[in-house]
């Protein structure tokens, strides 16, 4: 992962942290489109991040049933994105209940409006599909062979 991708990355965490505490409920939106204003005025300015040119966005689903993530996961890749992995979350303590991730991908140019339309359509998916949260997305430069 590269230095720039590991900032948006951890920018976009912080935002997400940030943002529950607006609201915790499933299904609500909490990534908010004046946050995804900001992410796309702090990406990187080189022409491998130029947002009006397709990119790679990652997106985050959590669970504590990996099952629920393997069940979902092909339903995701068939509107067209790549599962990255289904891994389990580090834990500081053991008594902690398991949280799970789903990574998927796909190569897509977006702007703030079609972000947020992409998260509520994500924050949907995962309510209707009982999954415990849309927990966000991540963007790096699109691989040369796409």
């Amino acid at each position: 992962m590269t230095y720039a991708r590991i900032f948006i990355t951890l920018t976009l965490i912080l935002l997400a942290f940030a943002a529950t505490e607006l609201s915790l409920a499933k299904g609500k939106n909490v990534i908010t489109k004046d946050q995804l204003i900001e992410m796309f005025d702090n990406l990187p300015k080189k022409p491998d991040w130029d947002s009006t040119k397709p990119l790679l966005w990652g997106y985050f689903f959590t669970d504590q049933s990996k099952e629920k993530l393997e069940t979902v996961a092909p339903l995701l890749a068939k509107q067209g994105y790549r599962v990255v992995d289904i891994f389990l979350s580090e834990k500081d303590n053991p008594k902690e209940p398991d949280i799970w991730w789903l990574h998927v991908e796909k190569v897509e140019i977006h702007n703030p409006e079609t972000l947020n339309q992409r998260n509520m359509i994500f924050y949907q998916f995962a309510d209707d599909n009982g999954i415990d949260s849309y927990d966000g997305m991540d963007v790096g430069p699109a691989p040369t062979n796409h």
